[in-house]
């Protein structure tokens, strides 16, 4: 089970719709459901985004981001080793 299909609480939902006998109460559960399911997706873009924001930083800090300083190229090498070449 994926980790987005473990938010939802099926059971509770169930209970919730077998609670809702006329339509005022059927209106509050669609909000319900739409506000969770906007709040999950807006959980998984900043999770999305914290990802991004990591492994930019850590092509930052280790270099291989591809592009150096003043048209400059890194090459990244056996060893852990890395060279600058310029760019022609």
């Amino acid at each position: 089970m994926s980790e987005q299909e473990a938010s939802y609480d099926y059971q509770r939902y169930r209970q919730l719709l077998s609670e809702a006998v006329d339509e005022a109460s059927r209106l509050r559960l669609i909000s319900l459901l739409i506000a969770e399911k906007a709040r999950d997706r807006l959980e998984a873009q900043r999770a999305s985004d914290r990802d991004a924001m990591t492994a930019a930083t850590v092509a930052k800090v280790l270099g291989t981001k591809g592009l150096g300083t003043k048209g400059s190229v890194t090459k990244a090498l056996g060893n852990g080793r890395r060279e600058q070449f310029q760019r022609g």
